[in-house]
């Protein structure tokens, strides 16, 4: 099996996973992957859960669409992530319900839409900045996007739901599923959970390389 193909293997599999566990509904959400010469990405409007490895869309460098069913809407968003950070190979989006009810009860800060309360949260995600309400594929969104490809492992788009990316596809999914419980936990809690100290953050920060 190629690399190509094993990718698209590797993008049905965290579909299905996500689908399955209910970090992502109907036909919301979407993954792609960094290819040599180009880059997969699933279909506009299918369900995550039920992908088919050969429908999924191939663009190339140029952003034209050559494979596969219509790509997502949201490829401009994608690229932006890829050409921006060369350490990216796969970029995970859903609308995770305990982060999009986050963005309507309202974040913890613009630039940390959650508080260092885990310590997996740490040393997994990082902070996540939010992206203000625009349209789903709105060019506007993918350019605020851009601004924060290299310095963060995602962001949250306001009512529609987290986009992650790591060196993989399946590494982008387990940010996200860490970002979502971490969500969980501090909406399920009030008063709200006693964020890590300084100290503590700079612990883990200097024990496993991570930054917060």
């Amino acid at each position: 099996m190629n690399i190509e193909s094993k990718l698209r293997e590797e993008i049905c599999t965290v579909g299905r996973s996500l689908y399955d566990r209910g970090y992502t509904v109907g036909s919301a959400g979407n993954i792609s992957a960094r290819l040599e010469d180009g880059w997969l990405i699933t279909p506009t409007d299918i369900c995550l859960g039920r992908i088919d490895p050969s429908r999924i869309a191939k663009v190339n460098l140029s952003g034209e669409w050559v494979d596969g069913d219509k790509p997502s809407k949201t490829l401009a968003l994608h690229r932006q992530v890829y050409d921006r950070n060369p350490g990216v190979g796969g970029v995970v989006h859903t609308h995770s319900t305990s982060l999009v009810a986050l963005t309507l009860a309202g974040v913890w800060s613009a630039q940390s839409i959650l508080p260092p309360i885990t310590p997996y949260q740490v040393m997994k995600v990082g902070q996540i900045p939010l992206i203000e309400y625009s349209r789903p594929g709105s060019p506007e969104v993918a350019k605020q996007v851009a601004e924060w490809a290299n310095k963060v492992r995602g962001v949250m788009l306001e009512r529609l739901g987290p986009v992650v990316w790591e060196s993989s596809v399946s590494k982008a999914a387990f940010a996200l599923e860490e970002l979502e419980e971490t969500a969980k936990l501090w909406l399920m809690n009030s008063p709200r959970p006693r964020a890590l100290d300084a100290e503590a953050v700079a612990e883990l920060e200097a024990t496993f390389g991570c930054s917060w």
